[in-house]
């Protein structure tokens, strides 16, 4: 590899000049997932190939972000003054603009193995170019497709008079991609490859395994244009289903575990039940008792779970660090350290550095355990300092240890010798542990703020990883040995969401049976096998029960269906809004009736009599009475008195919208619903709209709207649509 400073680049066009010269006109560039690309560099390439017929461009990515756009009159005035106010200043990517309108052009190809859901259900051109692959192989598939251009966002900052470069928030995958490319360089002499990089000076800086020399890439992008927007993708609320399944799954939570959660409002009602769990336990048990919870789950929660407030506190290791994360780290729940170093976590599982001070017990048995030479050489002393054990003053001069003036033998097999060792060197507090290793990070602004805001100490518990380490236990890679990765993720619970479970355990989380692609396998299959690899840990899915759809309701738990993210095999807790499934080591016929016990009890009938007609339960059974109960209005039930009190409210964690463009958003997506159910049923409240006047209370959503003085008919006409979705929701 040449250890030559990058080229630095102040125009993005002249940056794409460059990379066509060294990489030709056949371009494979592959770019981070989510908030990692070099936006104004991928937007010069995909320009040139543009206006360049000749060039072969091929993208291959995953998550490429876009702000929202609009398909009608209403949705733009509701959405634009939010486009800007939160986007404003991003730099929107060119190509994933032209692959919504379908306006790509001939010569260019774009492939992602991860989609936001939904969003490519019916572009023909990202459903025929998705690449299927587990996250842990991401970068080797792109390097199998041809990728001779890797591209990534970076953070920069000097350390000890020393430039250095952070992948940041796409520690995932940036670094491994590129060593591939450069293994491959040096086994075959006809390709070249090259690595580009894009510096913006908003992206925090962050440390661990994301920190790297700037010689790793050939070129980069510096300039005022770089320092674009990251873009912010605001919290979704959490409505009461969401709230039930999180709080089913905070109960399975163990002190002193490792926890992994996703995007999105199920992971944040698993935070919201744990800072709960932590910070108003009384009210948290009370809700589960008056919920039913207890009852229900009381022998499985108490066997791997707990109601408790946390004592030691969780780790996370995670593919994706979400906001909530930090969140919960704020809120004293993610507190508990893990070290990148075998012999410092063994002894801390073991309780030898309780409350991660360092004793002269701890430093013995460090000995003991061969972390150094019993006669301590350089390395040996410069290990005991950077992990705190040492003083930092302490120093090798031969044989001699020195520290302020006194000197002592480095033979620790001398007891006499040992102990005035440990008497004057030892140090205080244990350094480098981590409460949390994380592949990538996308979140709302406040996330950013968040992390830029933090002092360089509490950002560097933060270690930012490849998803070689944290989503798998094999060790093939650099990272961290299969013994480590064991030792620092006791009583791992990894936690997902999925769209469908069939009745034997199998999950669908992905796609559908006829072939499309919803979003993507990411990390969810690695997790769940690690769910089985480690000895005390769990995984959990989650499932919504039902889905709506053209004003219909439909089971998420279903007899069988035709596609499967996660074979049956594999098979371990569901968790609805209901409850808790317990699968693992379970018969089918076991498994059937775990399954129905947490099913909508609209549809458990029906599913009930399809297990028995294929012969997999038998006929006398009946649901237990307990679980005959399990509807949308009963759930509400429970949650609203303590709604009252303050609980379970819209947005836990705070939102980027307004108080008017929450009710807004609420009205027109429940008079939407209508409309799809009935076209029929919004004409009277339109009508009684037009026939009286307007609403004082209406007012000022009318005016965020630009409809409180409405011209032509068709303004006053949406000015009546909005005030009967207003009158329907309950805001006027």
């Amino acid at each position: 590899m040449s250890t030559k400073d990058p080229v630095i680049f102040n125009d993005p066009d002249q940056m794409a000049d460059f990379i066509v010269e060294k990489a030709g006109k056949n371009i494979v560039m592959g770019m981070q997932l989510g908030l990692g690309k070099p936006n104004n560099i991928a937007n010069a390439v995909y320009r040139k190939a543009k206006s360049d017929p000749s060039i072969k461009l091929r993208i291959i990515t995953a998550l490429s972000l876009e702000p929202p756009t609009w398909s009608s009159d209403l949705e733009r005035r509701f959405m634009e003054p939010m486009v800007e106010r939160i986007w404003g200043g991003y730099v929107e990517l060119e190509y994933a603009k032209d692959v919504r309108l379908k306006q790509l052009p001939p010569n260019v190809e774009i492939s992602e193995f991860f989609y936001k859901a939904g969003a490519f259900m019916n572009n023909d051109h990202m459903q025929q170019h998705y690449v299927s692959t587990n996250y842990t192989h991401a970068a080797r598939d792109v390097i199998a497709n041809g990728m001779n251009v890797a591209g990534a966002l970076l953070a920069s900052k000097e350390i000890d008079g020393n430039l250095k470069y952070s992948v940041s928030c796409n520690a995932d995958t940036a670094i491994d991609a590129v060593d591939l490319m450069r293994e491959r360089e040096e086994k075959d002499p006809d390709y070249k490859g090259i690595a580009v990089g894009e510096i913006n000076n908003n992206l925090p800086f962050m440390y661990g395994d994301a920190v790297t020399d700037p010689y790793v890439f050939d070129a980069v992008l510096e300039s005022p244009q770089s320092d674009f927007t990251l873009f912010g993708a605001p919290k979704e609320s959490i409505n009461t289903t969401d709230y039930m399944i999180g709080i089913h799954a905070s109960t399975l939570i163990p002190d002193g575990g490792t926890l992994q959660i996703g995007i999105g409002s199920l992971g944040d009602a698993i935070a919201y039940g744990l800072i709960t769990r932590h910070k108003d336990n009384k009210e948290y048990k009370e809700f589960l008792e008056n919920a039913g919870i207890l009852d229900k789950y009381s022998g499985l929660i108490n066997s791997i779970g707990s109601t408790d407030s946390f004592d030691e506190g969780l780790y996370g290791s995670t593919e994706m660090m979400v906001d909530s994360f930090v969140d919960m780290y704020k809120n004293d729940v993610m507190r508990r350290r893990s070290y990148d170093d075998i012999y410092i976590q063994k002894l801390v599982n073991d309780g030898f550095f309780k409350d991660y001070k360092v004793t002269p017990e701890a430093f013995v048995e460090l000995v003991k355990e061969g972390a150094v030479t019993p006669k301590l050489n350089e390395a040996s002393v410069e290990y005991l300092k950077e992990f705190g054990v040492f003083k930092e003053g302490v120093t090798l001069d031969g044989e001699t240890l020195k520290l302020d003036g006194q000197e002592f033998s480095a033979d620790l097999r001398d007891s006499a010798n040992l102990k005035n060792v440990v008497e004057n060197c030892i140090g205080t507090d244990l350094k480098k542990g981590y409460w949390i290793h994380a592949g990538f990070f996308v979140g709302p602004r406040p996330l950013y703020t968040t992390l830029n805001e933090m002092s360089e100490e509490e950002r560097g518990l933060i270690n930012m990883t490849s998803v070689l380490n944290v989503n798998q236990l094999y060790a093939n890679n650099k990272y961290s040995s299969q013994k480590l990765k064991v030792l620092q993720r006791k009583k791992a619970r990894f936690i997902n969401a999925g769209l469908m479970v069939s009745l034997n355990g199998a999950i669908n989380s992905d796609g559908l049976e006829n072939g499309k692609v919803v979003s993507g396998i990411g990390g969810q299959y690695n997790f769940v096998c690690h769910a089985h690899a480690l000895h005390d840990a769990r995984g959990a899915i989650m499932i919504r029960s039902t889905r709506t759809s053209g004003g219909e309701v439909y089971s998420n738990i279903v007899y069988k269906y035709g596609y499967c993210s996660v074979p049956r095999h594999l098979r371990d807790i569901v968790i609805t809004e209901y409850g808790i499934a317990d699968l693992r080591s379970k018969s089918d016929n076991f498994v059937m009736k775990e399954l129905l016990n947490v099913c909508d009890s609209r549809f458990q009938e029906d599913l009930l009599a399809q297990a028995k007609k294929n012969g997999k339960i038998e006929e006398d059974y009946k649901i237990p009475e307990k679980f005959c109960n399990n509807y949308p209005e009963k759930l509400e039930e429970k949650v609203a008195p303590f709604r009252e009190r303050g609980l379970f409210p819209l947005f836990p964690f705070g939102t980027d919208f307004t108080d008017e463009e929450v009710a807004i958003g609420k009205a027109l997506k429940m008079f939407k619903a209508k409309a799809d159910k009935s076209k029929f049923s919004i004409i009277p409240g339109i009508l009684g709209a037009f026939t009286s006047s307007v609403p004082e209370k209406a007012v000022p959503y009318l005016e965020r709207l630009d409809l409180d003085k409405p011209g032509a008919f068709k303004e006053k006409l949406l000015q009546k649509i909005v005030i009967s979705a207003l009158k329907d929701s309950g805001a006027v």
